[in-house]
C-alpha cells in the first residue's frame, strides 16, 4: 500500500510523458492511499487540460470516468483534525503550499505516524524532499 499525491495520479487518467512509468509503479502494487482532496485536486487539472486545448471534451469524459473509478477503488484519508494539525505544522517546516501539506498531512495520519512503512508516490519535486524529510520513501516515477 502506497500514498499516492495527486501529481502522480494524474498520468494514470491522461497520457503524459510519464504515464508508462508511474502506470509500472502502479500495477507493482496497486492499492492507493490518497487524501480526500485527491479527487477535487485531479478534477481541477483536468479542467484546466481541458481549458489550455490540451484535452478534448470527449477525453475530459473520459479521464473524469477513469477518475470516479480510482477514487471508488482507494483508500481515502478524511479530513480529520489531525490532518489539519499536521498540515500546519508541516507549513511551518517545509516549503509547501496548503494542498500539498493537507496530502503529507494525510500521509502521515495514514502511515500512523510511522512513513518509513508507506512509500510516498509523487511527480512533485517540492512535496518529495518534504515526504522525505519527515521519513517516507519516496518514489519518484521518472
Amino acid at each position: 500500500m502506497r500514498f499516492w499525491d495527486s501529481s502522480a495520479l494524474l498520468p494514470l487518467l491522461v497520457r503524459e510523458a510519464t504515464s508508462k512509468t508511474v502506470a509500472a509503479t502502479y500495477e507493482t502494487d496497486p492499492s492507493v492511499v490518497a487524501w480526500w482532496g485527491s479527487q477535487i485536486e485531479c478534477a481541477s487539472a483536468l479542467a484546466r487540460l481541458e481549458r489550455e486545448d490540451r484535452l478534448a471534451g470527449a477525453g475530459l469524459t473520459v479521464a473524469l470516468g477513469r477518475l470516479a473509478e480510482f477514487a471508488a477503488a482507494w483508500h481515502e484519508v478524511q479530513p480529520v483534525a489531525p490532518v489539519r494539525q499536521i498540515a500546519v505544522r508541516l507549513l511551518r517546516v517545509h516549503d509547501l503550499r496548503a494542498a500539498d501539506s493537507l496530502q503529507l498531512a494525510a500521509a502521515l495520519v495514514a502511515a500512523e505516524g510511522q512513513p518509513a512503512t508507506m512509500a510516498f508516490v509523487t511527480l512533485d519535486d517540492r512535496l518529495a524532499v518534504a515526504a522525505d524529510r519527515e521519513g517516507f520513501p519516496v518514489i519518484q516515477p521518472r
